[in-house]
């Protein structure tokens, strides 16, 4: 559905934005713009092509002269740094390289060189050959690396196979943040932690001053940092040096709760179990996630309307249109005159799944919506046609008039109670 805008675009958000490992919030934030990577992940060229740029002549196997470390990555010296004090990249810089890249029967896949234009990214952002590989080097220096599959894309379809062979010159090492150190009951909660019946252990690091708890509907302001159990920080606000703001019921179950159970003020510790985080989804961090959270501000939402008793189907009391949309009105209006498909209308309104799950509401947001008729899901452009300012409906919309079964959209037939605020005829 293209409008009310919101119906579609802020459904069923499972973790806030903020995270640098998601294309979610991390949690409690919306996350950072992923930085570019590098090598770039192109597939295999089937041969030569103009402007390629010949493989070295040991591009089938690192030469006796190389160094190789102990997870099997071979190095190789080609311009040593003009600079003997020359920086060294740590794994939370950035740097800016020039590179080639060759699959062992020599053709090449990829080159910032054959592009004209070097690459800037992270060092943990590539492959681990990469992210090894950059912090035995020196700003100037140039490098081959015999990076084993299992240090590149491990096999990964349409990238390239087998061992990769690249030359690498560091141009610049741009300072990163170093990462927060991990307290020191990252890998299992203490036994002064308390555990709720959900599995989630937790414990108070700073008493907070406030004395309201926030409630599932409400929006809360957060810093916060997140580990792994092996101590390593996929995430944090401290680091970005600004709070995150988000609704407590748009987050990872874990967050949900541990959220309700603090003040304004208080430092937590949260040790999430996998089933109330990220439930093994490719991407997200893996396994039981602990969180530092600081609950900065709590900003009180309008209570969620609460889930009509008559979702599951229409009463014998609504009406129905000849394209299957039944209705009933809940408040009479004033006005006279019905919206076209053509007018602009201002609307409040909730939406249930008819399993009685609300999946968006302008009334808990305390905001209108002011939208085209014309440009949502055909089961509004037919029903609020039917409504005159003032007027409240039911409307029990079949799928076909709906998001017609589309991935990530409420599934089924939907159930909305839509006040009429105002039309605003088309000039």
């Amino acid at each position: 559905m293209s409008r009310p805008q919101r119906i579609a675009s802020i459904l069923l958000v499972l973790a806030v934005s903020g995270c640098d490992w998601q294309p979610p919030p991390g949690v409690g934030g919306r996350p950072a713009a992923p930085e570019p990577e590098a090598p770039k992940e192109a597939k295999p060229e089937a041969g030569a092509k103009a402007g390629d740029l010949p493989a070295p002549a040991d591009v089938a196997k690192a030469p006796a002269d190389a160094d190789v470390t102990t997870t099997g990555l071979a190095t190789k010296v080609l311009k040593p740094s003009a600079n003997a004090e020359g920086k060294q990249p740590r794994s939370f810089d950035k740097v800016q390289v020039h590179y080639t890249g060759w699959t062992t029967d020599g053709k090449m896949f990829d080159s910032s060189r054959k592009r004209g234009r070097p690459t800037t990214f992270g060092v943990k952002q590539v492959i681990p050959g990469w992210t090894e590989g950059l912090q035995l080097m020196k700003e100037g220096e140039q490098r081959r690396m015999w990076i084993p599959e299992i240090l590149a894309y491990k096999g990964r379809p349409g990238m390239p196979k087998g061992m990769l062979v690249f030359d690498v010159e560091l141009m610049k090492v741009i300072p990163g943040v170093a990462p927060i150190a991990a307290p020191e009951d990252v890998a299992a909660p203490p036994a002064d932690a308390k555990k709720t019946a959900s599995g989630l252990a937790y414990k108070v690091i700073t008493p907070g001053t406030g004395k309201v708890k926030p409630r599932s509907f409400d929006k809360v302001k957060v810093n916060y940092t997140g580990w792994t159990t092996n101590g390593e920080m996929f995430d944090s606000s401290v680091k970005r040096g600004r709070p995150t703001e988000f609704k407590v019921d748009k987050v990872i179950p874990g967050w949900t709760e541990g959220l309700q159970l603090m003040v304004a003020g208080e430092k937590t510790r949260l040790w999430i179990p996998q089933d109330l985080a990220y439930k093994g989804r490719p991407g997200p961090p893996a396994g039981m996630l602990v969180f530092e959270v600081e609950l900065i501000e709590i900003e009180k939402m309008a209570e969620p309307p609460k889930a009509p008793k008559d979702l599951a189907a229409p009463p014998k009391s609504a009406k129905k249109t000849e394209s299957g949309i039944a209705y009933k009105v809940l408040k009479r209006g004033k006005g006279k005159g019905h919206p076209t498909a053509d007018d602009e209308v201002e609307v409040h309104y909730s939406g249930w799944t008819t399993d009685g799950k609300m999946f968006d509401s302008s009334v808990t947001r305390g905001k209108t919506m002011k939208f085209g008729l014309g440009r949502v899901i055909a089961g509004w452009t037919e029903g609020v046609q039917l409504m005159v300012v003032g007027e409240k409906m039911r409307f029990w919309i079949p799928e076909e008039l709906a998001y017609k079964g589309r991935h990530g959209a409420p599934q089924g037939m939907l159930v909305f109670d839509i006040e009429l605020i105002a039309i605003h005829k088309k000039k």
